[in-house]
């Protein structure tokens, strides 16, 4: 219940899902997405990218966490929703959806498998300082 916008209900289909035990079959957190079918299905042919869309299929789990990545988006003011924000506005809002549901089945992963408590990214704030004091000497230079 750390992260934000997981409600009650999402932990709960989570836990009913997949079960504690069963975190551990998945050796990586890409493995645990694709399963989820939340990660994108990159069709490449000859050094081309032709499709990248996520995987059809009926998941419960499929259901829940785009809910809760939504519910994200509606947040403020939180390193979660900037991010959402971040990619809704360059790719619009089901991209978004899609991408934050898959970062949040990365989270939940790397909490249960590592055993860890979930700490918000605010190194990812220090990143995004860094671009935007670059950016500023960029546009210093050139006016």
């Amino acid at each position: 219940m750390a992260i934000e916008g997981l409600s009650h209900a999402t932990v709960l289909t989570i836990m009913s899902k997949v079960g504690p035990d069963g975190f551990e079959k998945f050796k990586t957190a890409k493995e645990f997405t694709s399963w989820l079918r939340i990660a994108t299905n990159n069709k490449i042919s000859g050094g081309k990218i032709l499709s990248s869309k996520t995987p059809k299929g009926s998941n419960r789990l499929k259901i829940a966490l785009p809910h809760a990545a939504n519910s994200i988006g509606n947040l403020k003011d939180t390193q979660l929703s900037i991010f959402f924000r971040r990619i809704a506005y360059r790719k619009g809002r089901a991209t978004a959806v899609s991408a934050r549901a898959r970062k949040l089945g990365v989270i939940i992963w790397t909490m249960i498998t590592q055993k860890v408590p979930y700490k918000s990214p605010t190194q990812y704030l220090l990143l995004d300082q860094k671009r935007k004091e670059k950016l500023v000497e960029k546009i210093k230079k050139n006016c």
